[in-house]
């Protein structure tokens, strides 16, 4: 049985029935601090022990904190969407905001073969859970350079390509634009405007200079091509630029073949260095191989250029976070030295990757039967995407919505750039409950046949009632 504090200066200190109003919380749990010790080593002194136990000012018992100072950052522009529709309690609260595959029942999707592939992995008892290397999963990275340039490309048959496993396509950008910073000889990367919101950011944070080239064109809501051969033809020489690969987010809009060959054409004669986003390849067209046309224009020319890849979206593979960066190199050399070099800039910031959803791409990317039933799933999700299109478009022309929405089934990938504007998206939140960014882009993935009269009925009532 614990002895009896006998001690009146603490019982004084520490008694939590004292009637005295100025004790705060931090002193009570200083002084019952002091009333264990005081128990636990009976000939020490009370006194003593409440002179010698402070409160520093970095623990609990300090009243201010030393992150008082912080401030409340803001929402995230995109997840702030599902915040806001996560305390919204309305029946017909409609999330258009985060770019997230939904079913016609408006449900998250894992594909059949991933459960298929993720089954096989658990079942083989000789996998183990050891720390992959600094890059990653070797047949992950191998299987993952083909995809996107293709089985037959020079630049993988001559190993002039180093691929790393990332944390998705963001991870992919960042470690890419750490190592631009420290290597290349340029700081500068130009972006297109616009372009996801994470770009700047990320590009910025890994030590690089962001500019912008002009890209979308609100008056045909389509692509100011124009507009971007004029600022990337007055770039400086040596230039970074971003290019999305396919399915440009936030408008769908994708230059033509002809016009890709037009950019690869001005770049390489400034020497501007192509760093590809690809986040959507298969999930565009429903094809991998029209979807990575553009980046394997700019490998098959023999110059050099960096790919980012996300299994996001393609494979569904959202919460798993993989992707990989591959950087094409004019030598075997030259990329085996950059290799040693992106392992450094790994190995501080996330050691390396995890395995499991590597495992996952590298189990279907590797079977034939696998790949096939992928293919058909992922054909499947981009054409439920395109119906939607359709179907909206069609709902708006048959209810008379001022204004020429074709740029609806001209737009491509998950996400419409719908011109609406910030007062006509906060009447649609605030009347209808619809939930999407401020600069009126829309996931296609996230409407169904069912939800359709629904966004419909929303934006002809902002369309014709907002100014």
């Amino acid at each position: 049985m614990r002895p009896q504090l006998t001690s009146p200066d603490a019982h004084s200190i520490a008694s939590p029935s004292s009637p005295s109003s100025a004790i705060s919380a931090s002193d009570r749990r200083l002084n019952a601090l002091v009333r264990h010790l005081v128990d636990a080593s009976p000939a020490m002194d009370s006194q003593n022990l409440k002179d010698t136990v402070s409160a520093s000012p970095t623990s609990g018992f300090h009243a201010d904190s030393v992150f008082a100072h912080v401030v409340r950052a803001p929402e995230d522009p995109i997840l702030g969407v599902t915040v806001a529709y996560n305390k919204d309690p309305s029946p017909v609260k409609l999330n258009l905001g985060v770019g997230a595959y939904r079913t016609e029942e408006g449900k998250p999707l894992v594909l059949n073969v991933v459960r298929r592939a993720e089954q096989q992995i658990v079942n083989d008892r000789a996998r183990v859970k050891e720390y992959l290397p600094i890059v990653g999963l070797a047949d992950f990275n191998k299987l993952s350079a083909k995809l996107i340039l293709g089985a037959d490309s020079p630049a993988i048959q001559e190993n002039r390509v180093t691929t790393v496993e990332c944390l998705s396509g963001t991870g992919s950008l960042r470690v890419g634009g750490e190592f631009l910073a420290r290597h290349y000889h340029q700081r500068t990367i130009y972006i297109p405007q616009p372009t996801w919101g994470n770009h700047p950011k990320v590009f910025t944070i890994a030590g690089l200079s962001v500019k912008t080239y002009r890209y979308y064109d609100p008056a045909t809501r389509g692509l100011n091509f124009q507009g971007l051969l004029e600022d990337l033809g007055s770039a400086p020489s040596g230039a970074i630029v971003l290019l999305h690969a396919c399915a440009h987010n936030p408008t769908g809009v994708d230059p033509t073949v002809q016009q890709w060959e037009q950019i690869r054409q001005l770049m390489r004669s400034k020497a501007l260095l192509p760093f590809f986003d690809s986040a959507y390849q298969g999930f565009a067209s429903g094809s991998l191989d029209a979807d990575a046309q553009s980046v394997r224009m700019f490998v098959a020319d023999g110059g050099e250029c960096l790919v980012a890849q996300s299994y996001a979206k393609n494979m569904g593979l959202y919460g798993e976070r993989v992707g990989a960066l591959s950087i094409v190199c004019k030598t075997a050399d030259i990329a085996s030295r950059v290799e040693s070099q992106v392992k450094l800039v790994v190995r501080p910031m996330y050691s390396n990757p995890p395995i499991h959803g590597a495992s996952i791409v590298a189990t279907i990317l590797k079977d034939r039967d696998m790949y096939n039933e992928w293919t058909i799933e992922l054909k499947a999700m981009a054409d439920r995407i395109i119906s939607m299109r359709h179907q909206l478009f069609d709902a708006l022309r048959a209810k008379g919505t001022p204004g020429d929405w074709s740029h609806i089934i001209k737009q491509i990938g998950m996400f419409t750039f719908t011109g609406l504007n910030s007062e006509q998206v906060a009447f649609m939140t605030r009347e209808y409950h619809i939930y999407m960014t401020s600069d009126g882009r829309i996931s296609m993935a996230g409407l169904s046949t069912r939800t359709i009269p629904h966004l419909t009925d929303a934006i002809h009532a902002a369309v014709t009632g907002v100014v």
